[in-house]
């Protein structure tokens, strides 16, 4: 919530309207300038006067509403109706110490789940919105909420308007204002007129507002207001109030209603609330499956207390209540919800630090179970620091610029010239000089050289100036790389405009702009250039770039040597497109220049002039290739995903030639696609067209989907996703435009980028990329995969221990005294005391636990069955039965085997000198419980590897080092290490304190018994590690004859295979 606006007029509001305000006056009034933008002392200081920009978006954690959940749930709700039942029968010790672990439960759980959603609240404030201001000369991205009036901000499509803005300049810039006017339509912008104070917000049109989006053109505005002082903060102020949680009854045409629709409604009204209550409809997928087990388990908690009420004739007495009221305790997973939730918090933090930011908790959840990952190429694969390397002027020659350490240095590099076409390899190459180029002079040599390099820089929305001896850059890689270029020609498009892009001092002036966007694959603008009276154009030209098969077909002529039209030929044709080839092969992207002089009569509003009728009729100038190395951890990080058994499919709008060669370096396909079958090596590589000609039929029946799809559209990127889909896969795509918001959306993960994407792409998507970086799509699934893995951990350990505690007091029914009661094994506080000591904080322990080293060297789990697979189920039952047969042996142990058998009478209630054999047999199994509960938080670290070896043998590994190898392993997570030493430590006070172990616990100090404790503990180690190595050795021959069927099946072939098997398994 933002810090509220001092009351009273401040240093920098404006006395007067905005929109009312030449341009310079409201940079004048807010002491800043357009150029250099705030330093960081006026920000400081604006920051503590206006506060942050954010809406009031209510209360944000509310710790009365954790309090509540923290109460009106399952489990609690277990304590406290056993809670009732013992203070009912006078049972004022067991209902104190119930009453006591409800208010610890309550108390503990509030603070955890507090500090749990202040963790998650601030991760979601990394993921907020961002926009690129200018601050101290310098363009950089900032969090939204960290902008201030005065601020410059740039716009370009897609972006969400971040505060309300007085435009500065603009290029054909529209907006999209349906929430804040309701309008439909996209608005056109204007930066230099201005407006009666009178108009309303529809028709300020010289201000950007909060909230809207730029669905065409760009910008660049000063902040005039931001957070609940802007426009859409004034309306959601009006506006703000909760939604309705009651259910619309259903009515007919003429408004009426029967009363059976009313009762529907309420009583659909009433689920809603009984739902929320117990969590089974709030939260992630996860959350609501433990909420609704911990649900079964409180009916399976009063089902078990109804059979021990059976067992015992239905009887009212004491004792057999208590009895009853401790095996519904059993039941109890009292951490399981606080547990998860605070793992997911963890879990969120640990990913911002390796540069995911978590939008939806249920992403956390999905990551490890992704089996193919569709990424772009441009800044994800590659570096994005794109540099031009070659530029082919058709009627010139061939320009190539050398290694250079300094990519936006226009002066660092050499360039050399060869007099023909990229294809044409035997001409030689001469170095140019490098004051005569950076004067401008090689370019105006000739007309077909000046020509496109008009091209290159005013095509093009980047800037590159020179501000103390440092180049500042803004824009799009790639229009900063051909800018960088242009620039090394003395063509630097500030200096053809004369400063800003709307500016009209220049020799050039922006009549119309239609940028790129993923659909048309080319950019064009309209410029006109001053004749000597600047009354009207002395010529209107069109410039366009983008992408060979998006520009070439709308060329109708070729340049020659001085710059003149003639009319292309087949051969030129032939020429352009080996030439494409002979650099994509190189890994440079290439991109097709073409202009052509636009004659039309002139208008009054160039902005209203369609693309259809710009872009047509044009003049092929020439190519340029840009080059942009792969980061250096890209192979790395693919190699990874296929030990992971992960797919990856690069979708790229690039050339096949250029999008081949960069999958080749990051090994997303083999170096040699020749030595792969005929059918498979085909499908490897294909283009969006090739790709869209097939039905969904023939997609299925490709032997292999393509893992590198050029030219890919938006369109093609949902085809994919439905593709892998259909063969059972489940995808995580990245996105980074407007139009990739529906693939994001169709993805199962859905993938934005944090520095390039589009604040649309954002907010479709599940998780960010703060550095753009393929690696750290890796680092996200391998974090999936732990979370995972621990949450798997803890639900095992706890439901374990129910089953060990229940099935314990259930068997025990059979232990009657003289009077025909049952003697329960277990006290009540002693239940409690193992579900409080050895499940909250060891549970927490678990799910913190690093990942196991061959994490990423699995396939995916399958998200379909959940943690609750056959194996945990499994686990679950043969842990819990094998503790359960120790704790009971140890009771029988002790009353028959080392005593007469006494059981004494009203042994449940007090202590007694009859009662001594029971209460130490009852403090053998309390101790014995205790310990295997801590023991099983242990052995749970790893699920199939033993205790003492859970890491791999090294090269200087020896027999012996099992003795203590589990010592340092154990103590790799340090939580869980003193967790478990604070559990074996709090029982010593238990047993040997007076009247706290007679009166509340219900047993006595033992002696000699400590060896029957210590003996348990070595056969319940004995049993785990036995059900280990039995797992070990049925999944190792499970593994051989499923590998063997793979070698077998005629679908195997290669390493890239061809079946859907492969597909969905990893290949």
């Amino acid at each position: 919530m933002g810090k509220p606006k001092q009351e009273g007029p401040l240093q920098y509001d404006l006395e007067v309207p905005a929109h009312t305000l030449p341009t310079e006056d409201v940079l004048q009034k807010l002491a800043v300038g357009q150029d250099n933008g705030l330093s960081d002392n006026d920000v400081k200081s604006r920051k503590d006067m206006y506060g942050s920009n954010q809406l009031d978006e209510g209360p944000g954690v509310q710790p009365f509403r954790i309090l509540v959940h923290q109460v009106a749930n399952a489990l609690t709700l277990v304590l406290i109706m056993a809670m009732v039942a013992s203070f009912a029968i006078k049972s004022w010790i067991e209902g104190g110490v119930i009453t006591f672990v409800i208010l610890l439960n309550i108390v503990v759980g509030f603070f955890q789940e507090f500090s749990a959603e202040k963790t998650l609240g601030s991760i979601r404030a990394l993921g907020s919105p961002s926009a690129r201001v200018i601050r101290n000369g310098v363009s950089q991205v900032v969090p939204t909420g960290e902008l201030v009036p005065g601020d410059i901000v740039e716009l370009i499509t897609g972006n969400s308007v971040p505060a309300d803005l007085r435009l500065i300049e603009c290029i054909n810039l529209e907006t999209d204002e349906a929430l804040l006017t309701g309008e439909s339509l996209p608005v056109a912008k204007t930066a230099h007129s201005t407006f009666d104070k009178g108009v309303g917000a529809g028709d300020q049109l010289n201000i950007a507002f909060s909230s809207s989006t730029v669905t065409k053109g760009r910008a660049k505005g000063v902040i005039i207001a931001t957070g609940m002082n802007t426009e859409i903060g004034r309306i959601a102020a009006a506006l703000k109030k909760q939604g309705s949680k009651i259910r619309p009854v259903k009515r007919k045409e003429d408004g009426s209603a029967g009363i059976h629709r009313h009762a529907q409604a309420w009583a659909l009204t009433g689920g809603d609330a009984i739902g929320h209550f117990l969590g089974i409809s709030t939260g992630t997928p996860l959350q609501k499956k433990l909420s609704k087990l911990a649900i079964l388990l409180f009916f399976i908690a009063c089902i078990c207390a109804l059979i021990v009420e059976a067992a015992n004739n239905f009887s009212s007495k004491n004792e057999v209540v208590i009895y009853g009221v401790a095996t519904g305790l059993s039941m109890i997973p009292a951490s399981l919800i606080v547990v998860l939730t605070i793992t997911m918090a963890v879990g969120t933090k640990r990913m911002s630090k390796r540069n995911v930011i978590v939008r939806k908790l249920d992403s956390l959840e999905a990551l490890g179970a992704v089996t193919n990952i569709c990424s772009d190429k441009t800044g994800t694969l590659t570096q994005g620091r794109m540099v031009a390397k070659a530029a082919w002027v058709a009627g010139r020659g061939t320009f190539s610029v050398g290694v250079t350490r300094e990519p936006f240095d226009p002066t660092v590099g050499e360039v050399t010239f060869r007099a023909s076409a990229p294809c044409d390899t035997a001409t030689n190459e001469s170095l140019l000089d490098a004051s005569k180029l950076q004067s401008g002079g090689v370019a105006r040599e000739t007309a077909a050289t000046e020509r496109y390099m008009n091209i290159a820089s005013m095509a093009n929305v980047a800037s590159v100036t020179l501000v103390d001896d440092h180049w500042n850059v803004r824009g799009d890689p790639t229009e900063i790389a051909i800018q960088v270029f242009a620039s090394r020609f003395g063509w630097n498009r500030h200096g053809l405009v004369g400063g800003p892009d709307d500016n009209d001092s220049g020799e050039w002036q922006c009549l119309a702009e239609y940028p790129f966007d993923s659909d048309t694959k080319r950019m064009s603008v309209l410029y006109g250039r001053h004749g000597p009276s600047r009354e009207k154009w002395a010529s209107r030209w069109v410039f366009t770039k983008g992408a060979l098969e998006r520009v070439l077909p709308l060329c109708i002529n070729i340049q020659d040597e001085h710059g003149h039209d003639r009319p292309i030929a087949e051969d030129d044709k032939k020429r352009i497109n080996d030439s494409v080839d002979v650099l994509a092969n190189q890994g440079l992207r290439v991109l097709c220049l073409a202009s052509y002089e636009w004659t039309e009569p002139e208008i009054a509003e160039y902005g209203e002039i369609k693309r259809t009728d710009i872009e047509k009729n044009l003049t092929f100038c020439g190519l340029i290739g840009l080059y942009d190395p792969p980061r250096p951890e890209s192979a790395d990080a693919v190699a990874a995903c296929a030990r992971a058994s992960i797919n990856v499919h690069m979708l790229t709008g690039d050339h096949p030639g250029t999008a081949t060669a960069i999958a080749k370096q990051v090994g997303i396909i083999p170096s040699h696609l020749e030595r792969l079958a005929a059918d498979v090596s085909r499908s490897m590589v294909m283009t969006a067209m090739q790709f869209d000609k097939l039905s969904d039929d023939e997609v299925d029946k490709l032997p292999i989907l393509p893992r590198v799809i050029a030219r890919c559209t938006p369109q093609t990127k949902v085809r994919m996703i439905e593709a892998l889909h259909r063969r059972g896969c489940f995808a995580a795509m990245t996105g980074d435009g407007v139009n990739d918001s529906p693939s994001l959306v169709r993805a199962d993960v859905g993938i934005a980028m944090g520095q390039s994407g589009s604040d649309v792409a954002k907010d479709a998507s599940d998780i960010i990329l703060t550095d753009d970086n393929f690696a750290s799509i890796l680092n996200a699934v391998e974090e999936g995969r732990r979370l995972f893995d621990n949450i798997k951990r803890f639900i095992l350990h706890v439901l374990a221990e129910n089953i060990a505690q229940a099935t314990t007091l259930l068997v025990g029914l059979a232990f009657k005294d003289a009077a025909g009661n049952s003697v329960f094994p277990l006290a009540p506080v002693q239940i409690l005391w193992v579900i409080m000591a050895t499940s909250g904080m060891p549970d927490m322990g678990l799910g913190m636990e690093v990942a196991v080293h061959n994490i990423m060297d699995r396939p995916p789990h399958d998200l379909k069955t959940g943690v609750f697979n056959k194996e945990l189920i499994v686990d679950m039952v043969v842990y819990g039965i094998w503790m359960s047969i120790l704790c009971i042996s140890s009771f029988v142990l002790i009353v028959w085997g080392f005593g007469d058998g006494n059981l004494g009478s009203n042994c449940n209630n007090s202590y007694s000198a009859e009662c001594d054999l029971v209460f130490r047999a009852r403090a053998t199994t309390f101790v014995c419980l205790t310990w295997f509960a801590l023991f099983l938080a242990w052995e749970m670290v790893n699920f199939r590897r033993s205790f003492f070896r859970q890491k791999p043998k090294g090269e200087n590994y020896r027999w012996y080092h099992i003795f203590y190898q589990w010592w340092d392993d154990s103590r790799g997570n340090p939580f869980l290490f003193w967790a478990v030493i604070a559990g074996f430590v709090t029982i010593f006070p238990t047993l040997y304190i007076p009247i706290i172990n007679h009166a509340v616990f219900k047993h006595k100090g033992i002696t000699w018994e400590w060896g029957v404790v210590v003996v348990e503990s070595i056969l319940f180690f004995a049993g785990c590690e036995t059900w280990k190595w039995s797992k070990r050795i049925f999944f190792r021959r499970r593994e051989a004859k499923s590998g063997a069927n793979d070698l077998e099946s005629p679908e195997q072939g290669t390493a890239l295979g061809g079946s859907e098997t492969n597909e969905k398994f990893g290949d």
